[in-house]
């Protein structure tokens, strides 16, 4: 089952321009059977798949549920929960790494670092935790070893990270515009329809076949050394919202179990 692990769509992340029914569209004329939506700190995309387009358009596609974490000190961190679990606190950005890794296993979830050797402060062995205890990485349950928009050496060091600390790989286009969509991949042995039968492959250590080809058009490209600023300005920004979300955590905290997997907002969404 080829999948595409990596997947920003207008409905869910500000910064795409591809519309989740365009999205899927492409992904089925190069021979995707299912996509993993994982929007920056929130479902939104996937909410709208639950509430638009399940079981009335591409019911011959399998769209998964995920997120892509903006961590306090390490990144972004790809993470999916079960079926049926979407918490609040997953969508309020600035967690610490430990404590977002406590969270989503205690919940029966898997996480692991999105392109973990590529921008600083946006990418795990470039942000502020590994370079204080590298080993870490030891607690992730796999890794993004091939992403369309990281360079060679960005992606050649994920797989080598990977291999050190024993993790199996996926693979995602981490695509925003539609000439991107599609440009990298995960094959899975069988497949799965659901997103407990993915976590279950890959707590099995279940070797995926992850690659594709690079995205030669991003923004970082075109612009050079001016992509410097960007960066550094994304972590103000990280910094900033993050601070701005621990208020939010704090009285969500304070009223109920974090840990407490069920979100009765969601129920209806998920029947």
């Amino acid at each position: 089952m080829k999948l595409d692990m990596h997947c920003h769509v207008r409905e869910g992340s500000v910064d795409s321009r591809v519309s989740l029914d365009e999205y899927i569209t492409i992904l089925k004329q190069h021979g995707f059977q299912g996509m993993v939506i994982t929007d920056h700190d929130t479902y939104n995309g996937y909410r709208y798949w639950k509430k638009n387009m399940k079981g009335k358009k591409h019911t011959d596609f399998v769209v998964l549920k995920g997120i892509e974490y903006d961590t306090r000190d390490a990144g972004h961190i790809l993470v999916i929960m079960p079926e049926g679990v979407k918490m609040r606190l997953l969508e309020m950005k600035g967690l610490p790494l430990s404590v977002l890794i406590d969270l989503v296993h205690r919940n029966g979830g898997v996480l692991g670092p999105a392109h973990p050797c590529g921008e600083k402060y946006m990418s795990f062995t470039n942000a502020e935790r590994y370079n204080k205890n590298p080993d870490i990485m030891a607690r992730f349950d796999f890794v993004e070893g091939f992403n369309a928009c990281e360079s060679e050496k960005s992606n050649a060091g994920a797989r080598a990270l990977a291999e050190k600390y024993g993790k199996i790989c996926v693979g995602g286009s981490d695509a925003h515009k539609p000439n991107c969509v599609s440009k990298a991949y995960t094959v899975l042995p069988e497949p799965v329809s659901c997103e407990t039968e993915l976590i279950a492959m890959i707590h099995k250590g279940t070797v995926f076949e992850v690659g594709g080809s690079l995205y030669n058009k991003t923004t970082k490209d075109r612009i050079g050394k001016i992509n410097k600023i960007l960066v550094y300005s994304f972590w103000f920004y990280n910094k900033g919202g993050g601070l701005l979300k621990h208020y939010s955590r704090k009285k969500k905290m304070g009223v109920e179990n974090p840990f407490d997997p069920i979100d009765p907002i969601e129920l209806y969404l998920e029947g």
